[in-house]
């Protein structure tokens, strides 16, 4: 009966919410590392947020128990809103090749280190590269925050105790020198010299930029990561011509056999270091397999191109000239948009007529959306969702039997 009438252990209140970002997450019971593990939570996970102490971060999960996490394994709301988003804009990205990579590989919800990771590409896992972009080495994507924190008590201002003795009223300063002219540099004839042309501003130096590639997981997770670690999944008798430039994306046209081989007709762009960072690709490759010679052969190329992904594969119209007319018909065929005049943006569609690519046809060229701008001014800072009341639970049994006890003696 004693122990009845003791009080039953309330909840920490919470101070707002907050979602697993990596795969995986430990919450341990304290902050050090070495510290027990009490729960283990999955990505997407809802929190309840309780205490702070620096980064760190005490919670609730769903089951109940608590523990500690980092602030930096935590999205915020509209972290989690920036990743529904990106895979509700990403749903109609044609896929512009497969790729793997050689070590583990963390996916990002904005191209930029320092922000949120929320899934790991393990070596052997292929995924689905969707676009490009570039952003600075130094670039730091704003950070909603994950609550609001309590508005700190003002100090009540101290106040200063009168000096018994006053001090001494300060001297005045010292005047002007009889030969200020002289010493200045200025002419006491003509005190209004013409005005020094401006000194030309030193040109800005470049900003170091780094690419990165929006990627689909094979769980259909969709972020951003470093492009450099992905390896473009093309065979390496192919790959091997790609003499030093970045393979960006690449298809297959179709088939082709030659005894017990079966061969793709491959199409790729590929970019240069040296072009700018502000197109995707500066030239594509039309490869074919020949079965005289039993190696892949370069059926058409195109160099020093301003192109812009996507590259599309789809059937092709052709009507040829007079002299071909018996062509004509519909191939297998794909289509790339490039600045090919003086800025002016056009899809050329190109036909494979068995070993030979030929043009189609030009239709204008539109470019979607960028998928991410870093010069864009950072989204309004989100209000926290105000807590709702804890809802009203069942009385514990301690609880109940504490009660009954004061109703028999009348309390």
């Amino acid at each position: 009966m004693l122990a009845a009438c003791q009080p039953a252990a309330e909840h920490a209140p919470t101070i707002g919410y907050a979602y697993v970002g990596p795969e995986l997450l430990k919450i341990r019971k304290e902050i050090s590392t070495q510290s027990p593990t009490v729960a283990t939570v999955r990505h997407g996970a809802r929190l309840e947020l309780l205490q702070q102490r620096r980064r760190f971060l005490k919670v609730r999960a769903s089951s109940g128990a608590e523990g500690w996490a980092d602030e930096n394994q935590l999205l915020s709301e509209g972290d989690m809103e920036m990743l529904r988003d990106l895979a509700s804009r990403s749903a109609i990205l044609p896929s512009q090749g497969r790729a793997g990579v050689l070590g583990d590989l963390r996916v990002h919800i904005q191209p930029a280190r320092l922000s949120p990771g929320f899934a790991m590409i393990k070596p052997g896992e292929k995924v689905e590269v969707l676009a490009h972009t570039a952003t600075p080495h130094t670039f730091v994507p704003p950070r909603r925050p994950l609550f609001t924190p309590a508005p700190k008590t003002p100090r009540p201002a101290a106040t200063k105790k009168a000096p018994k003795y006053p001090p001494p009223p300060m001297p005045k300063p010292p005047g002007l020198p009889e030969n200020w002219l002289e010493l200045s540099g200025i002419d006491p004839e003509d005190p209004d010299p013409a005005p020094q042309p401006a000194q030309p501003a030193e040109p800005s130096k470049p900003v170091p930029t780094e690419d990165w590639s929006l990627i689909k997981a094979p769980d259909g997770e969709v972020g951003w990561v470093l492009t450099r670690p992905l390896q473009m999944a093309i065979p390496d008798e192919v790959q091997q011509y790609a003499e030093g430039h970045r393979i960006v994306s690449f298809f297959s046209l179709g088939k082709v056999h030659d005894g017990d081989l079966t061969k793709d007709t491959w199409v790729w762009t590929t970019i240069s270091d040296s072009s700018p960072r502000t197109i995707d690709f500066d030239s594509f490759r039309v490869f074919v397999w020949s079965i005289r010679h039993h190696r892949y052969e370069t059926a058409h190329v195109e160099h020093d191109l301003d192109g812009h992904s996507p590259v599309l594969v789809h059937e092709v119209h052709y009507i040829p000239g007079v002299r071909n007319s018996g062509d004509a018909g519909t191939y297998p065929g794909f289509s790339v948009c490039a600045e090919w005049t003086e800025g002016a943006l056009e899809r050329h569609d190109y036909a494979l007529l068995g070993n030979v690519v030929r043009r189609a046809g030009v239709e204008p060229c539109t470019l979607p959306p960028p998928m991410f701008d870093w010069q864009a001014p950072p989204p309004a800072a989100n209000r926290p969702a105000p807590v709702p009341p804890p809802a009203p639970s069942t009385p514990s049994l301690t609880e109940r039997l504490r009660r009954r006890v004061l109703h028999w003696f009348g309390k």
